[in-house]
């Protein structure tokens, strides 16, 4: 049998009350007897167990990772950083999968089962009800990669996906193509209408160039793939903006798999700079979206929630940056 506390008290020569403070978090101890209580746990192998724990703290330490898009490979670097990011904080991650999700309160629900002390919505798909919804529920919450605004409702932290539409549009522009597209994610998606907006506004102050747009299924390969094969039917454009480096790779597939050839027929730009955008045989030309820092800033934001939950919302916003690499021609 593992070692109990009890076995710890009787080691260390202390009561089982002054084993319980020394693990619980912000109890009252002396130095001297935390240093006799930690010596005899060491010896004798013994973890506190963090069920028993939260019955006396009230706090699981739990905070769910919400997400929706699985399909994307981003978010094994997201779920990577998180998880890790969470556990260095003495904090343990509960992903919950909401693929086929439409109803917030379904999932607030069973995040209140499990009574997870926060909540990071890391979705840029999701609307900014669905975090709203935590928040109106009592859980702190923190919405990663969503929408910007200027009075946020909760606390968001992302990038601004209209000017990343704009810089797609200026980099395209630069290079002399005169027939673009943009091919997005999800058209419900706040992403995708966003960088699609800002895409449009800046192509509007270049008369000499046409705008066509369509989008995907979904963030995925698969469905980068089929939108671009069926664009490719008719006459394709020029260059496109594909909103997300996923499809930008499904659409690249789709592109060298129908015979023609990647800047010299068409071009393409992604979004992320996710690892294998760098690959060598996808060399993509991308922006980068700082996932670390904007990461890093969503977990403190919910570790300082825990200790103040009325903390005002505030919105933080990353800047991004080209990053370029081979499947754009280069500026003339």
């Amino acid at each position: 049998m593992p070692p109990t506390l009890k076995d710890v008290a009787e080691r260390a020569g202390v009561s089982r009350a002054a084993v319980s403070r020394t693990f619980t978090d912000g109890a009252s101890v002396s130095l001297k007897m935390r240093k006799k209580v930690e010596k005899a746990a060491k010896e004798l192998g013994y973890s506190p167990n963090a069920l028993a724990s939260s019955l006396t703290t009230g706090r699981t330490k739990l905070i769910g990772l919400v997400s929706n898009n699985f399909h994307n490979p981003i978010f094994l670097e997201v779920f990577d950083l998180f998880t890790r990011g969470l556990q260095d904080r003495g904090l343990r991650p509960l992903l919950v999968n909401l693929s086929d999700e439409t109803d917030p309160a379904n999932s607030v629900r069973m995040l209140r089962q499990y009574s997870v002390d926060g909540v990071v919505v890391a979705s840029s798909t999701l609307p900014p009800g669905f975090a709203k919804a935590f928040r109106d529920a009592g859980v702190p919450v923190v919405h990663s990669f969503g929408r910007h605004a200027s009075s946020p409702e909760v606390h968001v932290v992302g990038i601004d996906n209209v000017e990343c539409g704009r810089m797609a549009a200026r980099e395209l522009a630069r290079r002399g193509y005169t027939d673009v597209a943009f091919l997005g994610g999800p058209e419900a998606a706040t992403s995708t209408q966003d960088r699609l907006k800002g895409f449009a506004e800046e192509l509007s102050r270049h008369s000499e160039i046409t705008l066509r747009h369509s989008f995907a299924e979904a963030y995925s390969f698969e469905a980068g793939r089929a939108e671009m094969l069926r664009r490719l039917k008719n006459k394709p454009a020029q260059a496109y903006f594909c909103g997300d480096d996923v499809l930008s790779i499904g659409a690249l597939s789709a592109i060298t798999g129908s015979g023609l050839v990647v800047p010299d027929d068409i071009g393409l730009i992604g979004l992320n700079d996710m690892e294998m955008a760098g690959w060598e045989n996808i060399n993509l030309t991308t922006i980068r979206q700082p996932i670390k820092q904007i990461i890093d800033s969503s977990i403190e934001l919910i570790v300082s929630m825990l200790v103040a939950p009325d903390r005002y919302p505030e919105a933080r916003l990353f800047p991004c940056r080209v990053i370029e690499r081979g499947t754009l021609k280069p500026v003339a």
